[in-house]
């Protein structure tokens, strides 16, 4: 299974689909055309039963012309056979919508962002009947933001570019930077931020101290789910308040993944009682494609 810190790169995209064109425009200096609406695509791109392939997110960008179908893959290190994969996902796309198909490559560290930035060629030496040319975003190109003003004018940049920079020596700056940010946010916004720069932070040192910076926040506890779980809490008792807590997280998450959680995964969380328990699915929530699969491990 994936982990939440090779999620939360693409995530951010699913949830600010603006924040596409921005990374396309202003980052890598593309002249895209004017668009009327961007949405997600279905991310499984798998055509023999046997062979499962699936991309991490796909949105499909209308323009007046064309539309784009743009693949967005987060890479955490070199994988040789991760290359025949995105040369498939673009054919693929361009066979099944008849629209045109793009990659884009999301890196953590500069070594894997120009190793993912090279040409992947197929066929003849020299004569290759394939090439394909992956768009990459990683601590090169993706802007060091510190500046308040910066960081309050596009907060979903912010974010990512926090995710990206995670192992910058001056990583602290602009976490801090991101975090006063987050608490001029409405809390059930700011939230749903929080959790994906500490799912996304590679290095052990700053997600502690994104942490506690979050804990002298408490942006979370400002928010709607949080007071609805504290006066439930109130009555339940601590103990019992805390589960309630955990198990509204989990469907919080869920829900603003866009994965409708059913009546009985909802019964199923909203019944557990151990924290241990729901503390596994609030991580999970962050990484399954579907609802159910929170469970798959019990």
């Amino acid at each position: 299974m994936v982990s939440a810190h090779h999620e939360s790169l693409h995530k951010v995209f699913q949830r600010d689909t603006g924040l596409l064109i921005d990374a396309l425009q202003e980052l890598l200096g593309v002249d895209f055309p004017a668009y009327q609406k961007i949405e997600p695509v279905n991310v499984d791109l798998t055509e023999i039963e046997a062979i499962e392939r699936r991309a991490d997110t796909i949105l499909r960008i209308e323009t007046k012309g064309d539309p784009y179908f743009v693949i967005l893959e987060s890479q955490g290190r070199p994988a040789e056979r991760k290359r025949r994969s995105w040369a498939y996902y673009l054919a693929y796309l361009l066979d099944k919508y008849d629209g045109q198909p793009v990659l884009l490559v999301l890196c953590h560290d500069r070594a894997t962002a120009r190793w993912a930035a090279k040409p992947i060629e197929f066929g003849l030496p020299g004569m290759p009947s394939v090439i394909v040319r992956p768009l990459v975003l990683g601590p090169d190109n993706v802007p060091v933001m510190v500046e308040p003003e910066q960081v309050r004018s596009n907060v979903p940049l912010a974010v990512f570019a926090a995710i990206t920079h995670g192992n910058d020596p001056g990583v602290a700056a602009i976490l801090t930077s991101l975090a006063e940010a987050l608490d001029e946010l409405d809390p059930n916004e700011a939230v749903i931020y929080a959790e994906y720069v500490e799912a996304g932070l590679a290095d052990a040192s700053a997600q502690q101290t994104w942490r506690k910076m979050m804990d002298t926040l408490n942006i979370f506890f400002r928010s709607e789910a949080a007071r609805r779980t504290r006066e439930e809490g109130r009555e339940e008792g601590r103990e019992e308040g805390q589960a309630v807590e955990r198990a509204r997280m989990v469907c919080t998450v869920l829900e603003r993944r866009g994965l409708e959680p059913s009546v009985a995964t909802r019964e199923r969380i909203a019944s557990c009682r151990d924290l241990e328990v729901l503390g596994r699915w609030a991580e999970l929530a962050w990484t399954v494609s579907a609802a159910e699969e929170i469970f798959v491990e019990e």
